[in-house]
């Protein structure tokens, strides 16, 4: 990865999006829309079309990309910042959810659904490193984030699809080997759509992520894996008796890991990752681990050499 021409391309970018921003008064997310249409089409306005020939001329790979539009939202965030649902799932979370799809999926091509894909940045950072050919599908509700994951991906080149759609209504979706969220947090606000699920609150509203998690399973193939991140009090809230009976009837918990804090800009909002499958006659013994540091190499060794043990110990 060429970080000298990550920088000449935020540059241009940043350049364009500003530009576009103040001919047409609207927000920066749409700007980088405008300017994302404007890279593949071609632009009347002198300054952008040549900005992006200075940036099909870098030949950027679709990780540099991805670094490269990464950068331009934190840039973003400093001015018009997202709501906390909406920010993308830090790298080295994305890493750790790339290395547990690749051990866990035992097929070398698998299908992948992700529930909230926000600003596809979990899904580029899964294809551009997992060891599996994937066939990726993001579903998200917010129309600005379809739109910019769209954009980006293609000018990424990248082979995904995103659909729009409120992932706790039914959807017609196949069965997928794999379910992955980054969880949004909250209450879902229509009461009658929750209590046709099991992890339904009795009163009041019910957590979206409750409900997300329910949903998901039925979108899983039996031997496949649910890859959650979830808030780590996810089984001591005052919920969780719904959505622990629903676990005891639904569904195994293979794996817990708990996150550093420091990943998380508010403690309120840390998350943990919860690893499902549809529950099944044969007993799992769940693997159990904390992470204090996700830049420490020697400790994310450690990690993975007990990952891969207690896999072969049983048979996962």
């Amino acid at each position: 990865m060429n970080f000298e021409k990550i920088e000449k391309a935020f540059a241009l970018l940043l350049e364009n999006v500003q530009t576009i921003q103040n001919q047409l008064g609207t927000n920066f997310y749409d700007a980088l829309i405008e300017q994302n249409a404007a890279y593949m089409t071609g632009s009347e306005e002198q300054l952008i079309h040549q900005n992006n020939d200075h940036l099909k001329a870098l030949g950027l790979s679709s990780e540099e990309w991805r670094r490269t539009f990464q950068y331009l939202f934190i840039k973003a965030s400093q001015t018009e910042p997202l709501q906390p649902n909406h920010q993308f799932t830090p790298d080295s979370i994305g890493f750790l959810v790339t290395f547990l799809l690749d051990e866990l999926l035992a097929d070398q091509q698998a299908t992948v659904l992700e529930i909230g894909s926000g600003t596809g940045n979990l899904a580029q950072t899964i294809l551009n490193h997992s060891q599996k050919k994937l066939d990726y599908l993001g579903v998200e509700v917010d129309d600005l984030l379809i739109d910019l994951s769209a954009s980006m991906a293609e000018i990424m080149e990248t082979n995904i699809s995103f659909a729009q759609g409120d992932a706790v209504r039914p959807q017609i979706l196949k069965e997928s080997q794999a379910i992955i969220s980054d969880l949004p947090i909250g209450y879902y606000p229509n009461d009658a759509i929750a209590q046709r699920y099991q992890v339904a609150s009795p009163e009041g509203h019910t957590y979206a992520h409750h409900l997300l998690m329910e949903q998901s399973l039925k979108y899983l193939t039996q031997n496949g894996y649910a890859i959650f991140l979830a808030p780590n009090d996810l089984l001591t809230s005052e919920q969780s008796p719904l959505l622990k009976a629903w676990l005891k009837d639904q569904a195994s918990v293979v794996a817990t890991i708990a996150l550093p804090a420091n990943l998380f800009g508010n403690p309120n909002q840390a998350k943990s990752i919860f690893v499902l499958q549809k529950k099944s006659n044969l007993p799992v013994q769940t693997f159990v681990y904390l992470l204090t540091d996700l830049q420490n190499s020697e400790e994310l060794q450690v990690f993975v050499d007990n990952f891969k043990n207690w896999k072969a110990e049983h048979a996962i």
